[in-house]
């Protein structure tokens, strides 16, 4: 079993960053690609950013390329999420996912973590 607890989220001014970490623990986890989604109120849930097992190959949605970065330090079994110049629209529960490779991220999810941006 595979667990993935989110941490880092908050509220922030436009323009402001923050970073989001996602612990996992469980058998094979650090070689499970891992990434990032979001749910904003009455939306539906959206990719955000994927991450390989190895850290090799990452992929983001056209929404927040060049501002998001997305990382893993698999000695800590953590990924992050970076997160720059926000404004209202990433305004969402972000949740951690984990899976078979960057475009299959569904076999895990975390609990979520509140993202809230004020303008």
């Amino acid at each position: 079993q595979v667990q993935l607890v989110e941490s880092g989220g908050g509220l922030v001014q436009a323009g402001g960053s923050l970073r989001l970490s996602c612990k996992s623990s469980g058998r094979t986890v650090s070689s499970s690609a891992m990434g990032w989604f979001r749910q904003a109120s009455g939306k539906e849930r959206e990719f955000v950013a994927a991450i390989s097992w190895s850290g090799g190959i990452t992929r983001y949605a056209e929404s927040v390329k060049g501002r998001f970065i997305i990382s893993r330090d698999n000695a800590k079994t953590t990924v992050y999420l970076q997160m720059n110049s926000l404004n209202s629209e990433d305004t969402a529960v972000y949740y951690c996912a984990a899976g078979q490779n960057t475009y299959s991220l569904r076999d895990y999810w975390g609990q979520g973590t509140q993202v809230t941006v004020s303008s």
